[in-house]
C-alpha cells in the first residue's frame, strides 16, 4: 500500500487530519496545532508527507518525513 501524504485542513470551526483523496477526516481538533501534531505522527509512521493548510486552503508549509536525497539532486 502506498504512503499517502496527511493534510492539515480547516473543519468548520474545527482543524481535520486527512489522507490525500480521503473525503472523511482521519481526526478532528479544536486548533491547528493539535491536528498538526496528530499529522505529524501519522505521517512519520507511514513515511509520507505533512500538508498544512490555511483558513483559506492554501498550503502554508510543508513536511517530508519519507526518503528525500540529501543534498537534493538537481
Amino acid at each position: 500500500m502506498p504512503n499517502k501524504n496527511q493534510h492539515v485542513v480547516p473543519h468548520g470551526k474545527e482543524w481535520a487530519v486527512k489522507g490525500a483523496g480521503n473525503t472523511k477526516a482521519t481526526s478532528i481538533h479544536e486548533t491547528q496545532k493539535s491536528a498538526i501534531d496528530a499529522g505529524r505522527k501519522i505521517s512519520r509512521s507511514q513515511e509520507s508527507e505533512l500538508f498544512i493548510h490555511r483558513k483559506n486552503g492554501q498550503i502554508r508549509d510543508r513536511d517530508s518525513y519519507g526518503n528525500d536525497p540529501f543534498p537534493p539532486k538537481g
